[in-house]
């Protein structure tokens, strides 16, 4: 499995309708303090309303930062549809600004389950319920953090299931642990839709990598014509960044939107 490489624009700005609750506000919480810095790892947090432990989606933001962006979008959604939401800061308690030309620090794709870890320990989490969604770097981290390997079978906590946007799929054998979608742009020339293809086909450069039988089935969704962080509405305009195509999909954005709440529903429920 490839360490963290430089990948694209991190949180997703969405759009698309979806019936919801009224969004909880969020608050920001500390839970644990980096191995490099003193600082404690922060998150924004959101709960719905209403007694008894809930499921809980964990957030990871992409290279180029953005926890509260992703917060205020995905976060605020998620948590309208009865979830609990912790969005974890990766980059402002290691005084990090965006690391997609450089990589990001190996110590990173421990993050998901420093908040995992916290998350079991609170009255509103319900601990057999929690998922991990990442963005671009993001999805990579949440994808290490559900794949057999000595990592996740060290770990005491286990998350349930797993959501990336488009993540960089080379590094990996597909052998999930858990239930995973993966969410991707056909046109994507930065994290090719292909390698995911490869990997959730049991496929690599060297021929088969693992047998169809091994691990969780991934599910893959490919969205015709959506480049690169194709939910990032913000975007008015494609851009090139680092020599890579960056554009808004509004149809992949309220399809993708639609899978995810769906995939959610099916694995850990709702309230």
């Amino acid at each position: 499995m490839h360490l963290v490489k430089a990948m694209a624009l991190g949180a997703g700005l969405l759009a698309g309708c979806v019936t919801a609750l009224a969004e909880p506000s969020a608050s920001i919480v500390d839970f644990e303090t980096p191995l490099s810095r003193p600082q404690p790892l922060q998150g924004y947090l959101r709960q719905p309303a209403g007694a008894g432990p809930s499921p809980v989606v964990v957030l990871l933001h992409g290279c180029a930062g953005g926890a509260e962006e992703l917060d205020r979008r995905w976060g605020q959604r998620i948590a309208g549809w009865g979830y609990v939401t912790l969005t974890v800061d990766s980059f402002g308690p290691r005084g990090l600004k965006n690391t997609c030309g450089s990589g990001a620090p190996v110590d990173l794709a421990f993050d998901a389950y420093r908040a995992l870890g916290y998350l079991v320990q609170q009255s509103y989490a319900d601990p057999a319920r929690i998922a991990v969604l990442g963005f671009s770097q993001g999805a990579w981290q949440a994808l290490s953090s559900v794949e057999h390997s000595v990592l996740e079978l060290l770990v005491p906590n286990k998350f349930r299931a797993a959501i990336g946007f488009y993540p960089n799929c080379s590094g990996f054998k597909g052998n999930m642990t858990v239930p995973t979608l993966i969410l991707i742009g056909e046109l994507d020339d930065w994290t090719p839709a292909l390698e995911c293809r490869n990997m959730v086909e049991g496929r690599d450069d060297w021929g088969i990598s693992r047998q169809k039988s091994q691990g969780v089935p991934i599910k893959l969704i490919v969205y015709p014509g959506a480049y690169h962080s194709f939910d990032r509405q913000g975007l008015t305009a494609p851009v090139q960044y680092l020599g890579h195509h960056i554009e808004f999909n509004p149809l992949a954005t309220e399809q993708a939107i639609s899978a995810v709440q769906e995939f959610l529903k099916v694995q850990i429920g709702g309230k």
